[in-house]
């Protein structure tokens, strides 16, 4: 049964004014920058061209670029945002560490082991796209294997022997791209670095991402009183054990989706979470359905602005992330030293 959150937890709610103009706020930008990415590339589509698409059914070039290309495109980045924004905060909250993101338990590892692989072989999208969510499941299921073993589980045992097997994939893709050949090192660098030019199934995200948000709903008030430890989740009626399992799992497979579909793609899970968190409090009701909409509007910016700055070239998402990500993290850290 879930528990009722403390008198004293009310100052994790913002006032009601401020939820409905934040509301109001990330929706908006989260428009514009689908917007943004519908419109803007090597083929300039103005918005009235795009209401036309959408609205009237237009045919041509600039549907077909739209629908084809950069609507799958912007769907798959902005869900991928979301997915890990929200595998970031639960981390954050399971493991009461400010550092922890989606990747610390080493599913983006078993990821790149499985997707490099594939493409050293020299196999297809689909061949990819499968060995990438295979390897980010099996080193999701040997990090909990692991952590387990014959004593109890912990939060620091999973935590290390996530570290470990990180560290273990880490050394596996060195070999593999110091044996690859010229001709693939660089598709594997892109990958690594995270690459949405090859997203075109956004679906699996999406629903995955809903799914995710219907999951949580029901225990953010549990997570709020588990934030503040273990004793006082299980004083509550928390079932402490149970939550921390399927939350990690969920988590777990949130990464390993988003993973599959755009690469390894840093800082997105560190720091929307720490940004969400900073405006409207530490309430998981509303930071976790926030954080899903800001991760996939960041996202969705950086993509756009990957695949336009020095274009017709493409650059890496995940460098535009993290060019975004470390200065924010640090004015972040100079304003809360705490």
């Amino acid at each position: 049964m879930a528990a009722t959150v403390p008198a004293r937890d009310a100052r994790l709610m913002p006032a009601r004014i401020n939820v409905a103009w934040m509301s109001v706020v990330l929706v908006t930008a989260a428009v514009l920058a689908f917007v943004w990415a519908l419109t803007t590339g090597s083929i300039a589509v103005s918005p009235a061209d795009l209401w036309a698409v959408f609205a009237g059914g237009a045919e041509g070039m600039n549907a077909s670029v739209i629908r084809e290309l950069r609507l799958p495109r912007a769907a798959a980045v902005f869900a991928c945002g979301g997915l890990l924004a929200l595998a970031g905060a639960l981390m954050q909250v399971l493991l009461r560490n400010p550092l922890a993101d989606p990747y610390i338990l080493g599913v983006s590892g078993g990821a790149a082991v499985g997707a490099l692989s594939a493409m050293l072989f020299g196999a297809g999208a689909w061949w990819v796209d499968g060995a990438a969510f295979a390897g980010a499941l099996a080193a999701m299921l040997l990090v909990f294997g692991l952590a387990h073993g014959e004593g109890a589980w912990t939060q620091t045992r999973l935590l290390l022997t996530g570290v470990i097997v990180a560290a273990g994939c880490g050394a596996v893709v060195t070999l593999m791209l110091s044996l690859a050949p010229d001709a693939r090192l660089q598709s594997m660098l892109f990958w690594l670095m995270g690459d949405a030019s090859g997203a075109r199934r956004p679906w699996p995200a999406l629903v995955l991402l809903v799914l995710g948000l219907v999951c949580v709903a029901p225990v953010a008030r549990d997570l709020n009183v588990l934030a503040r430890g273990d004793s006082a989740a299980r004083a509550l009626g928390v079932d402490v054990d149970r939550l921390r399992y399927a939350v990690y799992g969920l988590a777990s497979l949130l990464t390993a989706v988003s993973v599959t579909l755009i690469g390894s793609v840093g800082f997105v899970g560190l720091i929307v979470p720490h940004l969400v968190r900073f405006v409207i409090g530490n309430d998981q009701r509303l930071l976790l359905p926030f954080a899903v909409l800001v991760g996939g509007t960041l996202l969705t910016l950086a993509d756009t602005a990957a695949r336009t700055v020095v274009a017709p070239m493409q650059l890496p998402v995940g460098v535009l992330t993290a060019l975004i990500g470390v200065p924010v993290f640090l004015i972040l850290l100079a304003r809360r030293p705490g």
